[in-house]
């Protein structure tokens, strides 16, 4: 038989979707299952994107520009500019999701054996695009104890080689809820210009910033605007994850060009994708002032009904919606899918994501897992009693 490619085997499988077999089955088995392991919200999209696409007449969905659609690259630009990042729609590419806009820049800026250093726990599937493209992650740890705050500059600093090429930041942080203040991104500025580096910032939960604090781009560090390649999309921002727009913009532009090419060889993104996204730009203020103060009431629920359990710690997050648990068990990736094949409280389970997947050193995160509070506060509640009482009967507690 054919054998499989280096880059297949060594592809991982994503800690956020590897137990939706068990989930499946436990479903099957007519358990309720409280999701707490994806970013999926059940906040509505907006219904500006609903009616821009139950009113479309087009009689033929056509290819469009491999950069994007220039009005709606136009518009993402006003939106940048109203947020005080100073680009253009020359300087914006329309992907499909922030995952092809990650793998392309990964694609234009390194090459097979460069590195990317990034502060871990991280959003797994950074792993999976580093894969694709053959580059190395580098993880600097970050700890539960400092609530996942930058790790000190001189770890950076100690682990850059000659194929050290990026260091990658997401902002607010998906899976730890951190957000990265101006002084902690300023604090790369000085390391990334000394050895020549690019930023990659994966800011698509902007608008998910918390307790009065405010989101600070990366794209407004003066003097790193060559180095910077900011990632967006419209999955969280607009509660339309299946929708898959994003965009890579940067005002490099060797960097934007070579990403282009790339976007000509899978010809366009997606054409109603794009429809969704430019109508979401008409959004009214009043909607994301409901889904904030949702997200508000659904954090402060759910970490203050965690942390009452007994073992359990979450760390409050300053941003996105996820936070990353510390349960008291040896093994998290075994809790989680015990969870699910051979526990119910009232005919009800949850699914966790462990949290070993989100790291790149061996052996951490063992007895964590990430939660993503997208469920409405009922939900949440039943969701916490159901944890609750398994780590009451769960054989592997510590």
């Amino acid at each position: 038989m054919p054998k499989l490619s280096t880059r297949a085997n060594e592809m991982p499988a994503s800690p956020i979707r590897k137990l939706v077999p068990f989930a499946e089955a436990a479903k099957k088995n007519g358990k309720k299952v409280y999701h707490l392991n994806i970013g999926q919200p059940d906040i509505h999209s907006p219904q500006e994107s609903l009616n821009a696409i139950n009113n479309y007449e087009e009689k033929v969905i056509e290819y469009s520009h491999s950069a994007g659609n220039e009005s709606y690259r136009r518009g993402l630009a006003k939106y940048y500019q109203e947020l005080g990042i100073n680009v253009d729609h020359t300087e914006i590419m329309i992907t499909t999701g922030g995952s092809e806009a990650i793998v392309f820049a990964m694609l234009a800026c390194m090459n097979p054996g460069d590195e990317i250093i990034v502060p871990e726990p991280y959003y797994t599937n950074y792993s999976g695009f580093a894969n694709q493209a053959g580059v190395n992650v580098v993880p600097i740890t970050s700890k539960i104890e400092d609530g996942f705050a930058l790790p000190p500059i001189d770890e950076f600093e100690n682990v850059i080689t000659d194929k050290t090429k990026a260091i990658i930041i997401c902002n607010p942080n998906n899976p730890t809820g951190y957000l990265y203040s101006k002084e902690e991104l300023y604090q790369l500025k000085e390391l990334v210009l000394k050895h020549d580096l690019y930023i990659f910032a994966d800011e698509v939960y902007r608008e998910f910033v918390y307790d009065g604090e405010e989101h600070f781009s990366a794209l407004k560090i003066e003097g790193l605007e060559q180095n910077v390649i900011l990632f967006d999309s419209v999955s969280k921002r607009y509660s339309m994850c299946g929708v898959r727009t994003g965009a890579l913009v940067t005002k490099n532009k060797e960097v934007y060009e070579s990403a282009v090419k790339y976007g000509q060889a899978r010809l366009s993104p997606p054409s109603l994708g794009q429809l969704a996204g430019e109508a979401a730009l008409e959004t009214p203020k009043a909607y994301f002032d409901e889904v904030y103060s949702e997200y508000i009431k659904r954090r402060n629920f759910v970490i203050e009904k965690i942390n009452e359990i007994d073992g359990v710690y979450a760390p409050m997050p300053k941003g996105a919606f996820y936070s990353i648990i510390q349960l008291p068990v040896t093994d998290a990736e075994h809790f989680c899918q015990w969870l699910l094949e051979h526990f119910d409280y009232n005919n009800e389970t949850v699914m966790l994501a462990p949290a070993n997947g989100f790291y790149a050193t061996k052996g951490l995160g063992k007895n964590e897992a990430r939660i993503a509070y997208v469920l409405k506060v009922e939900d949440l509640g039943k969701a916490v009693k159901v944890l609750e009482e398994a780590l009451k009967v769960y054989p592997g507690r510590i």
